[in-house]
């Protein structure tokens, strides 16, 4: 499974989005540093969820990295826009 549906998966059962984007932008970072040849270095996240609504900034990209758990460490860079 790639890392981009394991994100998927994870986010998904976690909070049950209403939205919920995730696209690898591993190309756009080719030869950079952290760009381990892979091809799944680099993610950009949108989740919407109303589970996370309530929570603030940071406590919201704390459930987020939580939730991912050690595909937070697996890849380089995961920009997150939760709302």
């Amino acid at each position: 499974m790639s890392v981009s549906d394991e994100m998927n998966v994870r986010l998904a059962a976690a909070f049950a989005p209403e939205r919920l984007e995730i696209v690898n932008e591993s190309h756009k970072h080719a030869g950079h540093g952290g760009d381990d040849g892979s091809g799944e270095s680099h993610f950009a996240v949108l989740i919407r969820a109303s589970a996370l609504a309530p929570l603030s900034r940071v406590a919201r990209h704390r459930a987020v990295h939580q939730a991912l758990g050690d595909l937070t460490t697996r890849v380089h860079a995961i920009a997150l826009d939760i709302g």
